[in-house]
């Protein structure tokens, strides 16, 4: 019987990324403490006669970094990883991380000043992507510090990651695929569509995704997964919406975020908590204050905030919105070093509407 982590392995070289003979694998991961998983990977993209490529982080280097590095330093891009970006096919990033909040008293503006350095580098991933020159996913690997951070042992986050994953299926991959048919007819539907109005606690606004691609998250680039997307019209943004979930970036957290725009561009931001760092973010670059993404999460397996992205913004009967970046391949063009996902629940009476038809009620589909 496969062992868990060759499970896991297999799903994300076989399904995700599908690593084919003579692909560059570039395989990242945070901390050793994903070791078990790390080397499955590796064996398993030489089974596929792919070229492997370890990158393993050391805790504290980040943090080192950002308070050290004087502004040259922190414009210059290792021309090593600037190849990698420009060479390899697959690339597959596992967190695994020993403090969550290592970088919650990093110097913000410092952050900011980075992330607009290595913009490119996501830029041209995402660009490539979109031409079908790359394929990459996310994923996690359980440690005391996301689990902590969601309030659980050990031994129940792993048990929820693998619930999340579907990893305790027989045949996880035959249950993502299953995923991916029901979630494109989603994606089909509301790519014909051209207006999208949000309504709920504290929220009404609109958006123009006409011409726009929504596209279907099913394992390929976030794994777990449980969502469909697309980037709206870049001036089209307009009314006010509020997040009631915890937001977390970078080790940051801003609570009750409330964001007012208007032809697509966030005018007014606040927070009970972390408004001075929402801001700093919105401040980042010229793109910043634009909303880079507009997406539904379906995942019913995960219900509860969990202080990880990778998880929350797939809540089952939520939506994120994020602001920053967005997406060649949904026909997006906003640009930005930022993409900070905004987490809503919607399962307290929100609606959205489609074309001015009710699609979507208390947290599900009704299309």
């Amino acid at each position: 019987m496969n062992t868990l982590w060759e499970k896991y392995a297999k799903v994300l070289v076989d399904y995700s990324v599908r690593v084919g003979k003579g692909d560059l694998t570039v395989i990242s991961t945070s901390s050793f403490e994903a070791q078990p998983l790390v080397k499955e990977i590796y064996k398993q993209v030489l089974l596929k006669g792919g070229y492997p490529v370890v990158r393993c982080g050391m805790p504290g280097i980040q943090e080192t970094f950002i308070k050290y590095a004087n502004d040259e330093q922190l414009e210059y891009i290792d021309p090593m990883l600037q190849t990698e970006y420009e060479k390899a096919s697959k690339f597959i990033s596992i967190g695994a991380p020993l403090n969550v909040k290592a970088m919650a008293k990093a110097d913000s503006k410092k952050m900011a000043k980075r992330s607009s350095a290595t913009r490119h580098l996501s830029d041209m991933m995402l660009d490539r992507a979109a031409k079908g020159e790359l394929d990459w996913v996310i994923a996690d690997f359980p440690t005391n510090a996301l689990a902590q951070e969601a309030n659980m042992s050990l031994d129940e986050y792993t048990e929820f990651l693998i619930k999340a994953c579907y990893l305790h299926l027989d045949d996880p991959i035959a249950k993502w695929k299953e995923i991916d048919e029901k979630q494109q007819y989603m994606a089909d539907y509301l790519t014909r569509t051209s207006k999208l109005h949000i309504i709920g606690e504290q929220t009404d606004i609109t958006f123009s995704t006409e011409g726009r691609i929504w596209k279907n998250c099913s394992g390929q680039c976030n794994f777990p997964d449980g969502e469909i997307y697309t980037s709206p019209v870049e001036d089209s943004a307009n009314g006010t919406i509020y997040f009631d979930f915890p937001q977390i970036y970078r080790g940051n957290e801003a609570q009750k975020v409330k964001l007012r725009l208007e032809n697509g561009k966030v005018v007014e931001a606040h927070a009970e908590k972390g408004e001075a760092f929402l801001n700093d973010m919105l401040n980042m670059d010229d793109g910043s204050r634009f909303v880079g993404e507009i997406a539904i999460g379906t995942n019913d397996m995960i219900q509860d905030v969990t202080g990880n992205i990778l998880f929350d913004e797939k809540i089952g009967g939520a939506i994120h919105m994020a602001i920053g970046a967005s997406y060649p391949e949904t026909g997006g063009k906003n640009v930005s070093g930022l993409h900070w996902d905004l987490i809503k629940n919607m399962k307290n009476g929100s609606e959205i509407y489609a074309d001015d038809k009710l699609i979507y009620k208390d947290g599900k589909f009704i299309v």
